[in-house]
């Protein structure tokens, strides 16, 4: 296998490019990230036809899309390597654009839930998967770094999304711009379709590499209770980081008082952190115990619930250093669930197994935009959601000393 070629390079070399790739179906994915953007034009629009929404109503498209995705993910990874990663991308990628482009004719927020969050959600749940899949089998030796690394696009996505819709939106109109994201992502995603593949089984970045598989008993992932820590662990870093991801513009707006162009510049700012999360959490899984890249992103998001319980009108610097570290946590999460999956459970059953850990996401989606929608809607503010997520926090750091922890039949 010396002599495999990947891009006209030898493998070893080659298969760095499979990261640029990945890096970009996910910023095609990651536009989710961006909804903030979305939700005061849509709201408006929808006020123009006479239709009143609330805060929550504003959210479902979001919150149904990442339910959705979490839920196709673990059902397309049994698919991956059966059919190809070509295939199950072109799939994927099709049903992504065409759940933006249907979405710019929805006149209703459940007809928006359909195209947007059933339609498009699948699509990004049946590609999600792939990049991730490809990158952890080419590079065995680096497993967190890769993974980390391709994540990144998902997280960075805003950074070049936001200011993107922002501007489409001010210039053609929200529904033009689902069309025009529509149209782009399947052509890109199609694309990027072509050029993902597999290694060859026996395949390894060097000739002293061997394969751990051997070192593990046979799966036992849902009979065990390091699932249901991790599990656990998952959903409520993420129901903190998805309900930021998800109230972002708009906090910056109405409790900060920040104008439009600061808030969407705002979410921009964000996505950096949320990006850079991947790669230095999954380098610090790589290094040291799950367990602990955990609690770290616990204490991270225990800070921010704190600093927001104490942030009001024209408190910029509060603003911006609780959500980058959510945003961060965040990051950090998509790197952490899946490198711990690697190394709690067995190696050889990984695409199945991260598929049934990331339902989590899906969990704490829905959590998260319970959480924020409800606080708008009851409270009249979004500050009173950050106490539910302190809680939590210090719940998540309780469950992860104690219990996260690689499962006990791991020879």
């Amino acid at each position: 296998m010396n002599d495999l070629k990947i891009f006209g390079l030898p493998a070893r070399q080659g298969r760095w490019l499979f990261l640029p790739l990945g890096i970009t179906a996910m910023l095609c994915l990651g536009t989710v990230y961006s909804w903030s953007i979305f939700r005061k034009p849509l709201t408006e629009a929808f006020q123009r036809q006479g239709i009143a929404i609330s805060a929550t109503d504003t959210l479902l498209p979001f919150a149904t899309l990442l339910v959705v995705f979490a839920i196709v993910m673990p059902i397309a990874s049994r698919y991956i390597e059966r059919y190809g990663a070509t295939k199950v991308t072109a799939v994927g990628g099709s049903i992504v654009g065409l759940g933006y482009f249907l979405s710019s004719f929805a006149t209703s927020i459940p007809l928006l839930v359909i195209t947007y969050g059933l339609i498009a959600g699948a699509g990004v749940g049946i590609v999600y998967g792939v990049p991730i899949a490809v990158t952890a089998k080419w590079f065995p030796d680096r497993q967190g770094l890769a993974v980390g690394l391709t994540v990144v696009g998902f997280g960075l996505s805003p950074l070049i999304t936001a200011p993107l819709a922002g501007v489409a939106i001010a210039s053609y109109g929200i529904d033009s711009t689902f069309r025009i994201f529509g149209v782009a992502f399947m052509v890109i995603l199609l694309a990027i379709a072509s050029q993902l593949r597999f290694p060859p089984t026996d395949w390894q970045p060097s000739p002293q590499q061997i394969s751990s598989s051997a070192s593990f008993e046979p799966d036992r992932l849902l009979s065990s209770p390091s699932f249901f820590a991790l599990w656990s662990c998952y959903a409520i870093g993420t129901l903190a980081g998805l309900m930021a991801i998800g109230i972002a513009n708009n906090v910056g707006k109405e409790i900060i008082g920040l104008d439009t162009n600061m808030a969407t510049a705002s979410v921009s700012i964000f996505a950096i952190f949320n990006g850079i999360g991947r790669p230095i959490f999954g380098w610090l899984t790589d290094r040291i115990q799950p367990k602990m890249t955990a609690i770290v992103s616990y204490v991270m998001i225990l800070v921010a619930s704190i600093v927001m319980l104490n942030t009001g009108k024209g408190q910029v610097a509060n603003y911006f250093f609780a959500f980058s570290l959510l945003w961060l946590s965040l990051g950090g999460w998509l790197a952490i669930a899946p490198t711990a999956t690697l190394s709690m459970f067995n190696p050889v059953n990984y695409t199945k197994n991260y598929g049934i850990v990331f339902t989590a996401y899906g969990a704490g989606a829905l959590a998260g935009t319970l959480v924020a929608g409800s606080a708008k809607d009851i409270f009249g503010s979004y500050t009173n959601a950050f106490i539910p997520t302190a809680i939590l926090s210090v719940l998540g750091i309780l469950i992860a000393t104690f219990a996260l922890k690689p499962d006990p039949k791991k020879k």
